[in-house]
C-alpha cells in the first residue's frame, strides 16, 4: 500500500494497490476546520461527505475518489504517476484523482465524474455538475425589492360619497445573484396587491389600477373606494411578488414562494361636499345667491 501525503496534519490519504484493499482501510482526512470522512471501498476508492452547500444550491449525490495512479514497483508505474500527478503542481503535495458520483437515494450507482487535484493542507473541492441551483423563497425576501408608488385621485383631499381612486405603479424587476460559483438571474413581477384604506377596509386585487381623466374622477374603478365618514385617514399598499430565475443562461424556472413590500402610505383627508339648488341664472344674475 502506498501513502500520499495529502494534508498538513496527520492526515494521509490511504490508497490501496489493488482490489484486494480491506474494509479496515480506512482514515480521518482533517482539513483545519472541515472534517470529511475518507471509507475504504473497493479498488482503493474512498468515500468523501462533502460539507454542506450554501443556500439556494443542493446537492443529491455523494462522491468517492481513487487515485488516478497507483506507484508500483517498477519503474514504468513511477514515470506514468509522476507524469499524471505533474498536473498538480500548482501546488505543494499535489495528487491526480478521479471523481465518481452516485444518487444519495436509492441503490449506488457510482458512475465517473471528472479528474482534479488534490493539495495537501487543503479539503478537497466538490466535483462540478452535481450541484443542483435553486432560488429559495427567504433568497427571494432579502432581495431589495422597490415597492410601487401609490397613488391617489383626486389627490390629497377628497370627498365623503365619492370615489376615491388609489393605484399602484409597479415595474418588474431584475437582480443577479451568485450562488455556489454560479451566476443566477432573479426576475421578479407583482401578482397581487392588498389596498388598506384606512377606514377599517381592506380589498385586495389581481391588477394595480392606474389614474383616470379629470372628466372620470369621482367615477368608480377597480381599486377605487368610497369613504363614508369625513376626517383624516392613511392608505397603504402591500404588493406581492412572485420570481423567477435562470442559471448561467438556462432555462427559467419560478421560485417557490413570494415577497411582499410595503409602498409609502398616502395620508388622505376626507371632506364632506353640499349640494344646493337656487333659483337665480347665472347669466342673467351674476350676482344672485350661489353664483
Amino acid at each position: 500500500m502506498t501513502r500520499f501525503l495529502v494534508a498538513g496534519f496527520l492526515s494521509v490519504f490511504v490508497l490501496a494497490q489493488n482490489a484486494a484493499s480491506s474494509a479496515a482501510d480506512k482514515v480521518d482526512v482533517s482539513f483545519g476546520d472541515a472534517s470529511v470522512l475518507g471509507n475504504g471501498a473497493k479498488n482503493g476508492r474512498y468515500r468523501v461527505d462533502f460539507p454542506p452547500p450554501p443556500e439556494g444550491a443542493t446537492d443529491p449525490h455523494i462522491y468517492s475518489y481513487e487515485p488516478a495512479c497507483v506507484t508500483g514497483v517498477d519503474d514504468v508505474s513511477a514515470r506514468i504517476c509522476n507524469r499524471l500527478n505533474s498536473k498538480c503542481a500548482d501546488k505543494p503535495n499535489g495528487v491526480l484523482v478521479q471523481w465518481y458520483r452516485s444518487q444519495a437515494s436509492g441503490p449506488q450507482d457510482w458512475r465517473s465524474a471528472e479528474q482534479a487535484c488534490m493539495y495537501g493542507g487543503e479539503p478537497p473541492e466538490r466535483p462540478g455538475g452535481g450541484l443542483v441551483v435553486a432560488v429559495t423563497e427567504r433568497q427571494l425576501r432579502e432581495l431589495p425589492i422597490v415597492a410601487p408608488l401609490l397613488g391617489a385621485q383626486p389627490g390629497r383631499h377628497t370627498l365623503k360619497g365619492a370615489e376615491t381612486n388609489l393605484y399602484a405603479e409597479p415595474a418588474e424587476q431584475s437582480f443577479e445573484l451568485t450562488i455556489a460559483g454560479r451566476r443566477v438571474q432573479v426576475r421578479v413581477a407583482p401578482v397581487e396587491y392588498r389596498w388598506s384604506y384606512g377606514d377599517g377596509t381592506a380589498l385586495s386585487t389581481a391588477v394595480p389600477g392606474g389614474p383616470v381623466p379629470p372628466a372620470q374622477l369621482g367615477e368608480r374603478t377597480e381599486t377605487s373606494h368610497v369613504y363614508r365618514s369625513t376626517g383624516d385617514v392613511t392608505a397603504s399598499l402591500t404588493t406581492v411578488f412572485a420570481g423567477r430565475f435562470s442559471v448561467d443562461g438556462g432555462p427559467i424556472q419560478p421560485i417557490a414562494g413570494t415577497a411582499a413590500v410595503t409602498s409609502v402610505p398616502r395620508d388622505l383627508s376626507v371632506w364632506r361636499s353640499e349640494v344646493r339648488l337656487y333659483a337665480d341664472d347665472c347669466n342673467t344674475n351674476p350676482n344672485g345667491q350661489g353664483c
